[in-house]
């Protein structure tokens, strides 16, 4: 139990360092989180700091899921009577709550989708590519990245239970609730997209 709940702390510290936060005080003077639409994402990035600052955000965002579940990996291989999977699982969902809720930024960060891409990637690499080939589609389509990471959200569940290959942990179970903990929180912290949505007043990206 002390392992778990020590993986659990490493995750959440590792998701609470808001790289948003950070590279927007660094690069442009102010708090992502004071502009746009509030959000210490990287979409509020794009709009509010620019394309460069939004990549690298992105791009460390998905490194916290990533190294997360190394971390967990390398936890399972050092101790090898704990349940590995449900290290990876833990170390997910503590990554994603710690990106949202970060202790360091006043429990106010992102929602979660790039590190959840990480996360994704890392646990079974085909559900991954599939979840982000149908968000990038689905962004396209309607130039709303709130639909595409919501719609990819609810499809992670749905794969889980027709994929059985390619996780980076085989044995073990519980990955169909592992998903949909991480499906709920993504959708969670999206409810205001999702009105919005609803009321076709959701806001758009231009690809120029």
């Amino acid at each position: 139990m002390a392992l778990y709940i020590t993986m659990a702390i490493i995750a959440y510290i590792i998701g609470s360092i808001n790289f948003s936060v950070i590279i927007s005080k660094k690069i442009a003077g102010f708090d992502v989180r004071q502009k746009g639409s509030g959000n210490a994402g990287t979409t509020n990035m794009l709009r509010s700091v620019g394309k460069g600052a939004a990549a690298i955000t992105l791009l460390c965002d998905i490194l916290k899921g990533v190294v997360s579940i190394l971390i967990a990996i390398a936890l399972g291989n050092i101790f090898q009577s704990e349940d590995k999977a449900l290290l990876v699982q833990i170390a997910g969902v503590a990554v994603v709550l710690g990106h949202t809720f970060p202790i360091f930024f006043q429990f106010k960060g992102g929602k979660g989708v790039a590190t959840s891409l990480g996360i994704l990637l890392m646990s079974n690499w085909q559900i991954g590519l599939i979840c982000l080939v149908f968000a990038l589609l689905l962004i396209m389509l309607t130039r709303m990245v709130s639909l595409g990471s919501c719609a990819a959200a609810v499809l992670y569940p749905v794969l889980t239970l027709f994929i059985s290959e390619h996780y980076i942990v085989s044995e073990g179970s519980g990955y169909l609730i592992y998903s949909i903990i991480l499906a709920i929180i993504v959708l969670f912290n999206h409810r205001a997209n999702i009105k919005r949505i609803m009321n076709g007043t959701e806001n758009r990206i231009s690809f120029k």
